[in-house]
């Protein structure tokens, strides 16, 4: 008879890991997205290469790329994650706690705000015993729904591109124009502003911060002096000291005025854009509970948002799509 290989819990994770690098491009961003160090990655990945005899990684290429033995055992690993992850939400419908586990993917501008409420609804409301939360920005939540890291994720980029999701609406927000608090000179343009002041912005390695530029060249604006940042609170934090201007949204400023910064908010002088904040979860795995936190999630960002901008901010709000 021929004997059977041993599928332990080491070579499930090993997998895990082979689909996080790849979906990465690199060792370390594959191990961050797992929790893991790179060494115990590293160390994953050989073990699969020992155990099947094959190098699974070009490692002299950047970002790393699977060889064809790699791509051979990607495409089997992740069917296997998925039968997986489809046998786990399938249990978690049965018993008298139908969710033990939820992970979640937060917007990292909002994540201090909302957390504290859904985890309450999740465990009150839904029985979850277990709620991890990990804050990031969409191309992390991305990763994680790909990889099946995550199980929902409030985020402000809906993944149209990817299938087999359920999308909920929280709020859609206009830009606003946000200044130094002493600022004099004009501000009936941008490019009145950028005269005196360089634009603060979010990276391209962002979705907002590719959104804002996009939206500039339309508007034939190009910034000749910017300060690149890839968290809300850098951006206010840069401003709130004179060191330049930002559009930004109502929810994008939540953490800058909790913290008391001295920002000066005026509309934008341009034709205006805005954004959208979505919950994403796999289609049928959690009943009723992703539209619930998308109602949550807009009950407290909008009663947040009223606290602390006013009129000003609530007016920026827009019904969602």
């Amino acid at each position: 008879m021929r004997p059977q290989r041993q599928f332990s819990p080491s070579l499930i994770r090993a997998l895990e890991v082979l689909v996080a690098v790849a979906e990465a491009g690199q060792m370390r961003a594959g191990a961050r997205l797992l929790g893991l160090t790179q060494p115990s990655a590293s160390q994953h990945i050989a073990n699969l290469e020992a155990a099947y005899g094959v190098t699974l990684f070009d490692r002299s290429m950047r970002p790393t790329r699977l060889t064809p033995a790699g791509r051979l055992l990607h495409r089997q690993a992740v069917k296997i994650l998925n039968s997986l992850s489809d046998m786990e939400a399938a249990m978690r419908h049965v018993g008298p706690h139908p969710i033990g586990m939820l992970r979640v993917g937060l917007q990292a501008s909002v994540a201090t705000t909302l957390t504290p409420g859904l985890v309450a609804m999740a465990r009150g409301a839904f029985g979850v015993t277990d709620v991890t939360l990990h804050a990031g920005q969409s191309g992390d939540h991305e990763r994680l729904l790909r990889t099946k890291q995550a199980d929902l994720a409030l985020t402000s980029n809906p993944f149209y591109d990817l299938d087999g999701l359920e999308r909920h609406d929280v709020l859609r927000e206009r830009f606003l124009l946000v200044l130094p608090p002493d600022h004099e000179g004009p501000d009936h343009s941008l490019e009145a502003i950028q005269a005196d002041l360089p634009l603060v912005r979010f990276a391209d390695s962002t979705h907002v911060g590719r959104q804002t530029m996009q939206h500039l060249r339309r508007l034939r604006f190009a910034p000749s002096r910017m300060i690149e940042v890839d968290r809300s609170s850098m951006v206010t934090a840069c401003v709130t000291e004179g060191m330049g201007f930002s559009l930004l949204t109502p929810t994008l400023l939540i953490d800058g005025l909790v913290e008391h910064m001295r920002l000066r908010i005026l509309p934008l002088p341009v034709a205006g854009m805005s954004r959208s904040l979505t919950v994403v979860a796999r289609e049928g795995e959690l009943a009723g509970l992703p539209a619930a936190f998308a109602a949550e999630a807009g009950r407290t960002l909008r009663r947040r948002i009223g606290e602390l901008m006013g009129d000003a901010g609530l007016s920026a709000l827009l019904d969602a799509r």
